[in-house]
């Protein structure tokens, strides 16, 4: 019903940046907050960031301060930018979405995860 596709995730030097992007498609009547979370191997899905529809924003504590997440809602997209990047950031990227569908004449809530991202941060 509702899709997210992720992208621009890859390798990068510990200190570099990296930004990653969803975008959203499919019946969306209106997305309510997006977000991002990863998956280190080994480890629990964790939440890194997330947004409102109208634009506040949470951190997890260990990106606070280089990680800026963003949404553009005309695209139905939200971006993650990444700066200052560290070995302990290397993860699968996973974006969320929930929101209203509207099919057929129909109404419907959504929550829909992205296929994942790789980010491996180098030390």
């Amino acid at each position: 019903q509702v899709q997210l596709v992720e992208s621009g995730g890859g390798l990068v030097q510990a200190g570099g940046s990296l930004r990653l992007s969803c975008a959203a498609s499919g019946s969306i009547f209106s997305i309510n907050a997006m977000a991002w979370y990863r998956q280190a191997p080994g480890k629990q899905r964790e939440l890194v960031a997330a947004i409102t529809s109208g634009g506040s924003t949470n951190y997890a504590d260990s990106v606070k301060g280089r990680f800026t997440i963003s949404r553009d809602n005309a695209k139905n997209t939200v971006y993650l930018q990444m700066n200052s990047l560290k070995p302990e950031d290397t993860a699968v990227y996973y974006c969320n979405a929930d929101g209203r569908a509207f099919r057929r004449g129909s109404y419907s809530d959504f929550g829909s995860w992205g296929q994942g991202t790789q980010v491996t941060v180098s030390s």
